[in-house]
Formats: structure tokens, C-alpha cells, sequence
């Protein structure tokens, strides 16, 4: 079986971790590169190969791509995933799916009308201590899972919204803190406790007085199956603290993951430094795991490079859905649950009410 053939659209930071991940893939192989910015996509091929384009419709048509990997800005999502799709490529979006619901049906519906696969990145679900919780929520270890929390205290700078000229601004970024940082944890919660009935929050700005956008938010969720839960998510903690799920079950039993310690990373500004560890595991007669859990990761992460090792799972596990013509672990409905999620917690700040999502 030959190799998938993968263009990416989007030459920017996230972009090189894409084609970072690709390159330990030897299933997969980077064909073509599109970016507005011609010399930044010379530059860029110089680095990873591939034929470069500005022009998305010349990429598609000259070199008919298997695989697309949209690394846009989040408004810029949907016009190249459905350009992807209608010319018969399986698509794989960088988080968030995109900046609005409208959006994400437009790209669900060019891929379900062109029978073409569509994900979205959420590389932390291939995290072992996420996958750990995983396990011992569907083998019924904590009974059902009834209280999810997820709290993010990390911190972003000044310079990180100059960096590029699209942060920061509710026209060219979509949002904040609740768009940019928090969907991988928005969609872990929704993978442990299921689908959200009903959402209400809060948005604010706390210590970021030149960006447009929420640096903090809070917000409680009741799930389809009864549980509940609560998120506390912001930037605005100086030098960042930690990003933790914790999942509570009916049985008293519990599990939690610690995913960041510290700010969480910036793709091709900062470094993982810490690795992802179990920090909560109550179920009974294996609390006497979660040292031996937490020694096991701390050797994985030793061995493998964070920046790009869980992408590439992600990535791989995307390849092989299109070689099978299985569906992906995350799919797009996936992504625009997410988007729903941030999006009703948004509309429940502006309304003051109770969101309703999911219908």
C-alpha cells in the first residue's frame, strides 16, 4: 500500500507541527503546501518539501491531495476544508473546528455530501494518562461518571497576541480563551461524561486590557446522561499554573489527569517541559497504581519529542481511517460539539440565561 498523500493549508506555527508530525510517519507523505504568503511557503518548504501554492484551487487540481491538513487561523477554517472535500480529499482540521456554528455544518456537509472523512485535532484523547481515564470510565470503575471539572490557570503574554496579527480580535480570532485554549479540554470532558444538554457561563477580561477577546471564563454544564459539569479556564494567571480534568463517578471513585503544568504551550513559541501525568485515581484497590502510572509517563516522556509525538498519533490514526474507510476517533461532529459548547457559553453571557445545546 502506497503513501497517503498529504497537502497542508496554512504555513504558519501550527502548520510546522503538523508537518514536524508527519515526517516520523512513513505511511503518510507531505505533497503540496498552500499559504497566502508565498515566500513564508518557499521557506517553509525548504524545510519539509512539497510543492508550494497560494492558491488552494491549483493545489487540489495539480496535485489531487488524499488528505488535507487545514492550519488556517480559526475563521479561515471552513473555505478550505470544503474546497478539500469537494475535490474528493479526506480533511483533518487543527482545533477548533472553526470560529462558528455555521461554519462547522457547512464543513460537515461538504464532507458528508462528498463522502469524504472529516476530524479535528484533539492530539491530547492519545495522551496515556487520558487514555488511562478512558478505559476506566467505559470498564465501569468509577460507576457512571457524574461530575467532570476542568480548570486551566495558564498565562499568556502581551507579545503572545502580537505575535500575529489575527490574535486577540473577535473578527480574526473568534474568541479568547474559550476558542484558542480550551477545546482539547472541552472535548475531553465530552469524551469522558458523554453529550451536553444545557450550558450557562461567563466570559471576562482580566489583565489583557489591549485584546479584544476573554482571557477567563467560567461556565457549569449538565450532560445528556444527568451528570454535571464545571469549568474554570483562563490565561490570566502569571507564569500559569497548571490544566487538569478530573472525572468523579457514582461510586465515589474518581479519576483526573493533569495534561500541562505551568502555561500551556505555544505552538512554535515555547516547549513542553513537563509531561502529562495522572494526578487523581481513587478507584478501589488500585490507588496504589497512580505511582506507577505517573513513573510510566514520566519515562515516555523522556523518550519521544511532546511537540509532535501526539499529533502524529493522531495524524496516523486519521491516515489509517482513510486507508479503511473506518471512522476516526475524533470526528467532526466531535469538533462541532465543541464549538457548540464555547459558543452557547458565549451566548449565555450575552443573554444571561441558561443555553440550551445539543437539540
Amino acid at each position: 500500500m502506497g503513501k497517503v498523500r498529504v497537502a497542508l493549508v496554512g504555513c504558519g506555527k501550527v502548520g510546522a507541527l503538523h508537518a514536524g508530525a508527519l515526517r516520523s510517519l512513513p505511511e503518510a507523505e507531505l505533497v503540496a503546501l498552500c499559504d497566502a504568503d508565498g515566500a513564508r511557503a518557499a521557506q517553509f518548504a525548504a524545510t519539509y518539501g512539497g510543492r508550494t501554492y497560494t492558491a488552494l484551487e491549483a493545489l487540489l487540481s495539480e496535485t489531487r491531495p488524499e488528505l488535507v491538513l487545514v492550519a488556517t487561523p480559526h475563521p479561515l477554517h471552513a473555505a478550505p476544508a470544503i474546497a478539500a472535500a469537494r475535490a474528493g480529499a479526506h480533511v483533518l482540521v487543527e482545533k477548533p473546528m472553526a470560529a462558528s456554528l455555521a461554519d462547522c455544518n457547512a464543513m460537515l456537509a461538504a464532507a458528508n455530501e462528498n463522502k469524504v472523512l472529516l476530524s479535528v485535532v484533539s492530539q491530547r484523547r492519545w495522551l496515556a494518562p487520558v487514555q488511562r481515564m478512558k478505559s476506566a470510565i467505559d470498564a465501569g470503575k468509577i460507576g457512571k461518571p457524574a461530575l467532570g471539572v476542568f480548570i486551566m490557570y495558564s498565562w499568556r503574554e502581551p507579545s503572545y497576541y502580537t505575535a500575529d496579527p489575527w490574535r486577540g480580535r473577535w473578527d480574526t480570532e473568534g474568541g479568547g480563551v474559550l476558542v484558542n485554549q480550551s477545546p482539547h479540554h472541552l472535548d475531553l470532558l465530552r469524551w469522558f461524561l458523554g453529550p451536553v444538554a444545557q450550558v450557562s457561563g461567563y466570559w471576562a477580561n482580566v489583565n489583557h486590557p489591549t485584546v479584544e477577546v476573554d482571557d477567563t471564563a467560567v461556565a457549569v454544564l449538565r450532560f445528556r446522561n444527568g451528570g454535571l459539569g464545571a469549568i474554570v479556564t483562563s490565561v490570566a494567571q502569571k507564569p500559569g499554573v497548571y490544566a487538569k480534568v478530573h472525572i468523579h463517578g457514582t461510586s465515589g471513585a474518581s479519576v483526573g489527569v493533569e495534561t500541562d503544568r505551568g502555561a500551556t504551550f505555544i505552538a512554535g513559541m515555547t516547549t513542553i517541559t513537563e509531561p502529562p501525568l495522572n494526578d487523581l485515581w481513587t478507584i478501589p484497590d488500585e490507588e496504589h497504581l497512580l505511582t506507577n502510572f505517573q513513573r510510566e509517563d514520566r519515562l515516555q516522556f523522556a523518550a519521544v519529542d511532546p511537540m509532535t509525538h501526539y499529533h502524529a498519533l493522531q495524524i496516523r490514526d486519521f491516515v489509517d481511517a482513510v486507508r479503511t474507510g473506518r471512522q476516526p476517533l475524533v470526528s467532526g461532529h466531535d469538533g462541532r460539539a465543541v464549538v457548540e459548547v464555547f459558543a452557547a457559553i458565549y451566548q449565555s453571557n450575552l443573554e444571561q440565561r441558561p443555553i440550551t445545546v445539543g437539540r
